[in-house]
């Protein structure tokens, strides 16, 4: 997969170049982000790819963190609720 399919865009890239950019900020551009991804391309693996290429560069950008976030919540299963989570009897 090329970078350009992980950030058709441009958004991701565009916030590493803002200076004074916040955390908020970086989450409402990933959220933008997240939604717009083309069709066919797994979330997951544009994170890590976006992380490899791009985070690797800012160690200590607030979208560094955000994505680096954004990939622990995917490799983390959720529980699940309602009436398969209550005991049988």
């Amino acid at each position: 997969m090329d970078i350009s399919h992980c950030d058709p865009k441009g958004l991701i890239h565009e916030s590493y170049r803002m200076e004074g950019i916040q955390a908020s900020e970086c989450r409402s551009i990933f959220l933008d982000w997240a939604l717009s991804l083309p069709e066919g391309v797994e979330t997951r693996d544009a994170i890590e790819m976006l992380i490899v290429h791009l985070g690797s560069k800012h160690p200590d950008h607030p979208m560094t963190q955000v994505l680096e976030e954004g990939s622990v919540e995917m490799r983390t299963p959720k529980r699940r609720g309602g009436w398969r989570s209550r005991p049988r009897n």
